[in-house]
């Protein structure tokens, strides 16, 4: 008797096993990278902290903005991202101003010193992205972004 072998579902796992490999290895190299920019940040000039430098790179590309526009970017408690613009403040990184149409609001942007350590903290981000992709051509480098553009497209059409 000759034993039939299900094809179709040996290539359904396989094809599941490998988009977790995908997701397994998307997953290390952004620790990988994550864990570099936290050695950075920690051996860096700056006595800053993850969050702080997001913060700060936050309102260096939104300049005038609020901390209530900050928690609705970044989805995260008030009360943290209140003692963290309070930090920066205190470090002389970002100054507040009152908002003239609406004496309530408080609107922020960074100072002249914080922009110098958002401008000292892209570079060391991009020499980290640099070394990253250092031995991909250009080819492959855009083929790359292509897939994981690819990859975003298809869990954010899942989730609408």
């Amino acid at each position: 008797m000759n034993k039939q072998v299900d094809k179709v579902n040996q290539s359904s796992a396989a094809a599941s096993d490998m988009a977790d490999e995908v997701f397994e290895s998307i997953h290390a190299i952004m620790h990988l990278y994550r864990s570099r920019q936290y050695r950075t940040l920690r051996d860096g000039l700056h006595d800053l902290t993850h969050m702080e430098t997001k913060t700060l790179g936050y309102f260096a590309r939104h300049p005038g903005t609020t901390q209530s526009d900050l928690v609705a970017h970044t989805g995260r408690d008030k009360a943290q991202l209140a003692r963290l613009i309070k930090g920066l403040r205190e470090k002389g990184l970002l100054e507040a101003s009152t908002d003239v149409a609406d004496r309530r609001s408080v609107r922020l942007q960074v100072t002249a010193a914080g922009q110098e350590v958002f401008r000292h903290l892209q570079l060391q981000g991009r020499h980290l992205s640099n070394m990253a992709v250092e031995h991909l051509s250009e080819e492959e480098r855009s083929a790359l972004l292509s897939m994981l553009q690819k990859v975003r497209s298809n869990l954010e059409d899942e989730t609408e």
